[in-house]
């Protein structure tokens, strides 16, 4: 029996206007009922049998429903990246298991210790005498004790240089020494001056205060030049690492960030891998930017068979194509040049000028000596897509991380199988720094 208490009535206004009537009842459901132990007789009634039955079937759907709850709450609990249940771990020490002691004989933990001084070099020695020494005292030689310091001060040259004038009114000088790379700082004060601002990211205006409080007498422009100004040696070099790992890899590591500077928006660009590394800023991330970086300084465009093929694999119009066919490998000497060939071939709309310049920067690149099959290993970015593309191991195991699975059987499905991976992953490492016959067709089977 069911007892029911009427208690109130509540009306709800909907937005239209119309009301509705709500009666709150409290309902009391009565406590469970305890079947009674059953006799054969009343076990073999026609009618308990049935009910036995059902009530076991309705047992079972319910342990089941219970099991599935279970798992929803579990996956709903995965899904939001709740904690798991703490693993509690047992205490390190055995049971009745008394600590080792750490009396005489054992070292001190930490006390392995080197000597810090050891190889430092010694710039100058200083004997110290003990003074009012008493008569008959016998003396046991040095105690050593080494004192770390540095100098800061200015050093400041002047040369006197020979002029000399000839008969024929011609006037000789002598030459700076080459250390002196040109102007009136030497060398050691713009190496230190470099290391501050590139290496240490010390600010302009905090150089130029250091600066001045040792004496050195420059100015804000002064180091701007010295930061800015004559760097084509560094430039050449950085050009030249770029041509140099492309030439002996075969493959590469690409990626770019993006950063504000002076309120535009930039990118920069890495190129490399475990044996080179290389960077470039620019203000674009587009697959043209990335073509551009790969000629690594040249400026030319180039027409010919590759840059043909990625064309007719483009979304380029086929009816464009018989245009940009050359009889013969094309090159144009710069940006100019090229923008002027395809006006005078009629290309204007900017996306068909787009995919005819990727193709002609890609047969530039190709042409200059990168390998057709160089693997490009990107984050999945479209700009990087070119060549011999491939995932990084982090971002082609990320998509597993995608699967939402249904259930525990199937995420220790997935775990395993990112589990494989980075197994996969370590081996292979390993075979590169020791390779084997063997290994090699081991890892190729699990390739497949």
């Amino acid at each position: 029996m069911v007892t029911c208490v009427y208690l109130r009535e509540v009306v709800y206004q909907t937005s239209s206007g119309c009301s509705l009537v709500v009666n709150l009842v409290f309902c009391a459901m009565p406590p469970p009922i305890l079947l009674p132990d059953l006799s054969s007789a009343d076990v073999a009634h026609p009618a308990v049998g049935p009910l036995l039955e059902l009530i076991q079937q309705q047992g079972q759907v319910i342990t089941e429903l219970k099991r599935e709850i279970g798992r929803l709450k579990d996956e709903i609990a995965h899904l939001k990246g709740h904690p798991p249940k703490p693993k509690i771990r047992p205490s390190s020490l055995e049971p009745g298991r008394p600590k080792e002691p750490t009396g005489a004989g054992k070292p001190r933990p930490g006390s392995a210790k080197r000597k810090k001084t050891a190889s430092l070099e010694i710039h100058a020695t200083e004997y110290i005498s003990v003074a009012d020494v008493p008569p008959r005292s016998t003396f046991k030689g040095y105690l050593e004790y080494t004192v770390q310091d540095i100098e800061i001060d200015p050093h400041n040259t002047r040369y006197f240089i020979e002029r000399w004038e000839t008969p024929d009114g011609q006037i000789l000088r002598g030459a700076v020494p080459t250390a002196v790379p040109g102007g009136h700082f030497g060398p050691t004060l713009v190496s230190y001056i470099l290391y501050q601002y590139h290496q240490c990211h010390v600010t302009q205006p905090l150089l130029l205060e250091a600066l001045h409080e040792w004496g050195i007498d420059i100015s804000a422009g002064q180091i701007s030049r010295i930061l800015t100004e004559n760097k084509d040696a560094f430039h050449a070099e950085k050009a030249a690492l770029l041509s140099a790992g492309l030439a002996v890899s075969d493959y590469i590591h690409v990626d770019d960030t993006g950063a504000r500077h002076q309120g535009q928006n930039g990118y920069c660009t890495h190129i490399g891998h475990e044996f080179f590394a290389w960077f470039e800023s620019t203000s674009s991330k587009s697959r043209i930017n990335f073509l551009q970086l790969l000629r690594a300084g040249y400026e030319d465009y180039v027409l010919d068979q590759e840059a043909m093929e990625y064309l007719t694999s483009s979304a380029l119009p086929r009816s464009l194509l018989p245009y940009l066919q050359p009889d013969s490998s094309q090159r144009f000497a710069d940006k100019e040049a090229w923008e002027a060939h395809l006006d005078s071939l009629g290309i204007t709309t900017p996306r068909h000028r787009q995919l005819a310049t990727e193709g002609a920067l890609l047969g530039s690149v190709l042409f200059h000596g990168v390998p057709k099959n160089l693997v490009i290993v990107s984050d999945d970015a479209g700009q990087f897509n070119l060549l011999e593309h491939a995932l990084g191991w982090i971002h082609a195991e990320r998509t597993l991380d995608k699967i939402i699975p249904y259930g525990e059987p199937q995420r220790q499905t997935i775990q395993e199988t990112r589990t494989q991976i980075w197994q996969l992953y370590e081996d292979l490492k390993a075979y590169k720094s020791a390779p084997t016959e063997a290994d090699k067709k081991a890892l190729e089977a699990r390739f497949v």
